[in-house]
């Protein structure tokens, strides 16, 4: 899944709406672009019940996208966010990569919260 936003107002303190909740998938992933820090970005989602985590969507081995298309992401039999690009796999707890080109490297976390149904940017 993947939607497009404009979060310029988050710096003014009003959390952004990123999607709904229920547009995630419970254990399923979605791709969002949103501008932080003035730079439009590729944000990667993974829901987990009513928790979700966030990461630019860029690996660490090679600066190069997750996704093998845009918003279809690769998850292992073993529940491991995998790389289409190099195959670096990924838990998805603290986003660390535990086997491929860059293990021991992590995703950098981006900050969401969830109100009201809505996954927001920010705390």
């Amino acid at each position: 899944m993947r939607t497009s936003l404009n979060n310029e107002h988050v710096a003014a303190g009003n959390p952004a709406v990123l999607l709904p909740l229920e547009r995630i998938p419970d254990g399923g992933f979605a791709e969002v672009e949103a501008v932080i820090d003035s730079d439009a970005e590729s944000l990667l989602l993974y829901r987990d019940g009513d928790h979700v985590r966030a990461w630019f969507n860029i690996c660490p081995h090679a600066g190069r996208r997750l996704d093998w298309a845009p918003g279809q992401f690769l998850k292992s039999k073993d529940g491991l966010l995998v790389c289409a690009a190099h195959g670096a796999s990924f838990e998805l707890q603290r986003g660390e990569c535990v086997a491929g080109p860059c293990r021991g490297e992590a995703l950098r976390a981006v900050a969401v919260s969830i109100r009201d149904g809505q996954v927001l940017l920010g705390d």
